[in-house]
């Protein structure tokens, strides 16, 4: 993993446009937003609209419009995935070429049926690993996991120590539609974006080896890591559109903003609540400790 100290601290938050800004994608904005300025550093948006049938029409521009409204400014110009096929494309070529890559012909359905014989749930079998079946088209992109542990230390969840044999198999880094899958796209963007430390939910801690391979089969450095409690609701279920969340209010920024450090465990005082934007963003600047952040992947919201 690159030294800490050897690059400026960079950060992102990285919202697929599906839906509204909701309460648990605020508490990762506010989180990166809050740890890349505590650093000193420079804080992007990401806009992760590779699944283009997902995306809800003017979800993109309402999401930043609402950053804006709550003070959450980026450095730089929001960067779209859909316009980044080509950097996907050659990363994928480039692990094909040194043959962590291989054609696939198994459907959902294929695997489906692996598992009702008896195979794992969830984990790629390896059916296509040393060849397509005869007359069977390839239909994705596999990479090829190596036997062996990816280690990382997350600053607030702890040591992970992760076999992908084990939990997931060989994954899919192009998908049967064409689409480039997220675990290769995010690992591209947070390359050749520079971010040194990817702060966000908890719920993404289950991805966060797969990418870390990716950035060492690439070589590329690793960044630092550090995953936020998810909000669910009263029923344990993250905070989605698919689960009803709320659209955040940005008529009323600064009590949400208040709502979001008391649930990050910040302490905010009760007169800050008041308080304009400008005095609520020094405070929040000047207080933020990831000591007090609860070491929990999910809370949920009453």
């Amino acid at each position: 993993m690159a030294s800490d100290n050897a690059r400026r601290y960079r950060g992102r938050f990285a919202p697929s446009p599906t839906g509204p800004l909701h309460f648990g994608s605020l508490v990762a904005a506010v989180g990166s937003f809050l740890d890349a300025r505590a650093h000193g550093g420079e804080w992007l948006i990401r806009m992760e609209d590779l699944d283009r049938p997902r995306e809800v029409t003017g979800a993109a521009q309402d999401i930043l419009r609402t950053l804006d409204a709550f003070g959450l400014h980026p450095d730089s110009e929001t960067v779209y995935q859909h316009q980044r096929g080509d950097l996907y494309q050659q990363a994928l070529e480039q692990l094909e070429a040194t043959g962590h890559v291989y054609p696939c012909a198994c459907s959902r359905r294929d695997i489906q049926r692996l598992a009702d014989a008896g195979y794992t749930p969830g984990i790629y079998p390896g059916t296509c690993r040393n060849g397509l079946p005869p007359g069977r088209p390839a239909r994705s992109m596999r990479l090829r996991v190596p036997e062996l542990a990816i280690r990382f230390h997350d600053r607030l969840q702890g040591g992970f120590d992760e076999w992908l044999s084990q939990s997931c198999g060989d994954f899919v880094l192009k998908r049967a539609d064409g689409l480039f899958a997220y675990q290769l796209a995010v690992v591209v963007d947070d390359a050749a974006q520079g971010i040194t430390d990817v702060v966000r939910g908890a719920d993404l801690l289950d991805s966060t080896a797969r990418q870390i391979l990716l950035h060492q089969l690439l070589g590329q450095p690793v960044p630092r890591y550090l995953h936020l409690p998810v909000a669910a609701n009263r029923q344990g279920e993250k905070l989605s559109k698919q689960t009803g969340a709320a659209p955040v209010d940005a008529a009323r920024p600064v009590e949400t903003l208040w709502t979001v450090l008391e649930f990050l465990g910040q302490s905010p005082p009760q007169g800050l609540r008041s308080a304009g934007l400008a005095v609520f963003w020094r405070w929040a600047l000047d207080n933020w400790d990831t000591r007090h952040l609860p070491p929990r992947r999910l809370i949920k919201q009453h």
